[in-house]
């Protein structure tokens, strides 16, 4: 204010040697020139305004990168990234604003060079409001995969407990049906969600023999009553010999043919007894190469009964 009473006074000392044609012109030039300044000031002010907007809406975004997971690390260094350049415009936009308050009385030239300048700064600000815009509608999209992915997870928890605990159940109603063999060569167990029922061969099989006797019948019919109501179920017989060699000209005449011709003996006595589907069912044959104890024949002379459940809908699941 000071400077345009000093810059009056001069021109009013000057109007009686300047002529009023002078006069006017200069105070006309005066007005363009405050004009055009309350214009660069108020598109200035316009500008902090939609800095400082922008600012406010990447403090929010900032927020929600934090809480999200490894897989978006990435992303939020990307954003961060931005931060920077965005204070780093910030900062240029400040300094310029400076330099032209400075400079806006030198001339038309560096005006319009100040103002190119600036709409310059415009446009890349408006480029990383876009890019901020593009990286907040990206993690939205992580976050919602991240969400599905759980829901997934939380699915395949809830069936895999569903599992076990049909596999435990199964297994306890096993142990009941065959309560009364299991001090007579049977042994029942559960390995990787299957159960397994061991059947030593003196329990069903006399020597070399593929008939099952009436004490072995008993407990196989008791196991297929247990099982004939359990229809998601896959049943596997093997049957396993010793390693004493076999020569007979009659069948069965190798270890390998005991072991399936008893598999398949066991299987008939199964289908016999029960209602179970024959489709559940697979016969084996693995002749004296699965040993359980190298030091007792009698051990490795068995029927191993392999119940496991239907596992489809799990692998279904997982494929997703």
């Amino acid at each position: 204010m000071k400077g345009f009473l000093v810059f009056v006074s001069a021109l009013v000392l000057m109007t009686a040697c300047v002529p009023a044609k002078r006069y006017n012109e200069l105070l006309e030039k005066e007005k363009s020139c405050s004009e055009e300044l309350a214009k660069f000031k108020n598109s200035s002010l316009n500008f902090e305004a939609d800095a400082t907007d922008l600012r406010s809406r990447f403090d929010v975004l900032s927020k929600e990168a934090d809480q999200l997971k490894k897989d978006t690390t990435n992303l939020g260094r990307a954003h961060r990234t931005l931060l920077a350049k965005y204070d780093k415009l910030t900062q240029i936009n400040e300094t310029l604003e400076t330099n032209y308050d400075k400079i806006r009385l030198s001339g038309a030239v560096e005006t319009a060079t100040l103002q190119a300048g600036l709409q310059q700064k415009q446009l890349e600000l408006q480029e990383k409001e876009d890019a901020l815009l593009a990286l907040e509608k990206e993690l939205l999209a992580k976050q919602m995969l991240l969400a599905e992915r759980e829901q997934r997870v939380n699915e395949l928890e809830q069936l895999i407990s569903d599992k076990d605990k049909a596999v435990q159940e199964l297994k306890n109603k096993v142990k009941n049906a065959l309560k009364g063999f299991e001090n007579k060569g049977l042994t029942i167990e559960e390995k990787n969600g299957k159960i397994y029922v061991s059947l030593e061969a003196k329990l069903l099989f006399a020597s070399g023999k593929t008939a099952v006797e009436s004490e072995g019948q008993a407990a196989l019919v008791g196991l297929a009553k247990v099982l004939e109501t359990e229809k998601d179920l896959e049943i596997i017989v093997e049957g396993h010999t010793d390693t004493d060699k076999m020569s007979s000209a009659k069948h069965p005449k190798n270890n390998w043919e005991l072991s399936v011709l008893r598999s398949t003996s066991v299987i008939n006595i199964m289908l016999k007894n029960s209602e179970i589907n024959p489709a559940q069912l697979i016969a084996a044959g693995r002749s004296q190469f699965v040993p359980i104890d190298l030091n007792d024949k009698a051990k490795n002379r068995r029927i191993e009964i392999i119940i496991s459940p239907n596992l489809n809908e799990l692998y279904e699941l997982i494929s997703k």
